[in-house]
């Protein structure tokens, strides 16, 4: 298959989005097809490899490197008069999203979309909260033309479902990498020795740096039970990401008297962060605004149990006491003090990598597949059923 993968966010940028579609097309390559990536273009970017078109982006470098794709550049067309693609895959509604609806109808392809957002939960923070009750008319109307939907957990699938979406709905978390799996103990050994400094138990959490990540929720937890913590033999939390929130949880962590014991640590690059999870006895996940949560995933890659908060991009990854916990905020300090007390983390650390080896790259590429040939085959469906009923009104 030849595909034309659109997307408003691709590296360098960082989030949980880029890194979902560039494994996705690692694994789809590693098969054998085709795919052409349509991405917006940054101000630090890279030597490109080869099938990526880079869309003009007049406004760049919002919020950590965000770009806004001019959705207009003839780049766009151009390369769909030559590429026979057999199918468009888009990964937003919108932007990118316009795009991709108008080159389906257009070009007569079968049309994928991958619902990574729940966008009604960040509304607010650019002032269109009171757009909240419009978004499942929007998303329907997004969605209407579309041969397949993808989301990446069944309780999103669920959620579409609910909101009245009429195509058939597919489920495809991210994949892991092969490398994902590689647990380096030498560098996990020394990077607990360099932030441990003596105390007893590492912890870590990986997020972009902001307010919907809940990380006042966690610094607070922790400077609850911070003296029974002091008492078991202390410890370190890294919080690893940068953003826009990073100043207000400095000065939090200083209101809170946590400077020893929590670190931002910034940002890390992808590969890197793997060894920061391995170090840790216990991965931290406040989050309750993930349709997913890859790093859940590669903190039990390399065997690293998670605590996580009850919420939707985790219900489908977390199985309490076999890979981690999933609690309510008001379980959290309780859940936490819990798993050290009873030292349950070397259980925990089996039930980890078990999860996460049902994730590897290639299998979620083979079920990608599956759902375009699916998709392909009720397009064509569809327009021979169309020029049936052309042909009978004649």
């Amino acid at each position: 298959m030849k595909i034309a993968m659109l997307t408003n966010s691709y590296k360098p940028y960082v989030a949980g989005v880029p890194i979902s579609i560039e494994r996705l097309v690692k694994g789809l390559r590693g098969l054998g097809h085709e795919v052409v990536v349509f991405a917006p273009s940054y101000q630090k970017q890279e030597e490109e490899e080869q099938g990526i078109v880079r869309v003009a982006s007049p406004i760049q470098g919002i919020e950590g490197g965000f770009s806004v794709p001019f959705c207009l550049d003839p780049k766009i067309e151009r390369e769909f008069r030559k590429g026979k693609f057999d199918l468009i895959h888009v990964h937003h509604p919108m932007l990118m999203g316009d795009v991709a609806k108008h080159l389906s109808r257009k070009y007569r392809l079968p049309l994928v979309m991958t619902y990574h957002t729940r966008y009604e939960q960040y509304l607010h923070y650019i002032g269109l909260a009171f757009c909240k009750g419009l978004m499942p008319a929007y998303l329907q109307l997004s969605m209407c033309k579309c041969s397949a939907v993808i989301a990446p957990t069944p309780q999103i699938r669920e959620h579409l479902y609910q909101i009245g979406i009429k195509a058939p709905v597919y489920v495809l978390p991210t994949g892991l990498e092969a490398e994902s799996f590689a647990l380096e103990k030498q560098k996990a050994e020394l990077l607990r020795e360099k932030h441990l400094q003596g105390r007893q138990y590492f912890f870590c959490t990986v997020a972009r740096l902001a307010k919907e990540k809940n990380l006042d929720f966690l610094l607070e937890t922790l400077a609850r039970c911070r003296q029974k913590l002091c008492k078991m033999g202390g410890f370190k939390l890294l919080l690893i990401g940068e953003g826009s929130y990073r100043k207000h949880l400095e000065k939090r962590i200083g209101e809170l008297g946590l400077w020893e014991e929590v670190e931002l640590t910034g940002a890390v690059p992808n590969e890197q962060v793997k060894d920061y999870c391995a170090a840790s006895d216990l991965f931290l996940f406040p989050s309750k605004s993930e349709t997913q949560g890859i790093v859940l995933l590669e903190a039990m890659a390399v065997g690293t149990p998670v605590l996580a908060l009850k919420a939707t991009g985790t219900e489908d990854v977390v199985r309490n006491g076999w890979n981690g916990y999933m609690v309510r905020e008001e379980e959290f300090e309780t859940m936490l003090m819990d798993i050290l007390e009873k030292k349950e983390l070397s259980v925990l650390r089996q039930g980890a990598v078990c999860t996460a080896g049902q994730y590897r790259e290639e299998m979620i590429a083979k079920k990608a597949c599956a759902i375009y040939r699916a998709a392909i085959a009720g397009f064509v469906s569809g327009l021979a059923n169309g020029i049936s009923e052309q042909v009978a009104v004649q």
